[in-house]
């Protein structure tokens, strides 16, 4: 019998690519917002990564020539619905604050399932239209968070 499994392990999601046509705002966007911290740098390309977590957010810059093959052939075309980023802990009230503050809407509040399981989740658009769910921890029926017990 042939071994189907693939000659490798996943480890997890490594870095998520945006199309962008304002790569400073962009960096700003994701700092200012979400406290991504800069990552690698590649300026022929018009691309700027940020970290997120031990992800990262790569910001392409579709107006900069080193970014033609990453221009959609259908113009406002979409291929990804989100990406949900994983967060620790937080206050519902003072993310809906934060938001507000960075004149960020909520397009949506849910309790949804995801890696770590049950958490609260808001749904944003980055200046760009890409849809972001900012996903706490694991919350359970009872009120507690994972991991505290």
């Amino acid at each position: 019998m042939t071994d189907t499994r693939p000659p490798f392990s996943l480890v997890g999601i490594d870095h998520v690519v945006f199309l962008v046509d304002d790569l400073a705002k962009a960096t700003r966007w994701y700092a200012d917002v979400l406290g991504c911290q800069p990552g690698y740098s590649y300026p022929t390309l018009g691309m700027e990564q940020v970290w997120c977590g031990a992800a990262l957010i790569v910001l392409w810059d579709i107006t900069h020539p080193g970014a033609a093959s990453a221009i959609p052939p259908v113009k406002g075309g979409r291929n990804v619905d989100h990406v949900c980023i994983a967060l620790s802990p937080f206050d519902e009230g003072a993310m809906r604050a934060h938001l507000a503050a960075h004149d960020v809407r909520i397009e949506r509040e849910a309790l949804h399932g995801g890696a770590r399981g049950m958490g609260n989740s808001f749904y944003v658009l980055d200046p760009w239209g890409n849809k972001l769910e900012l996903k706490g921890p694991a919350v359970y029926p009872d009120g507690r968070d994972w991991p505290k017990n």
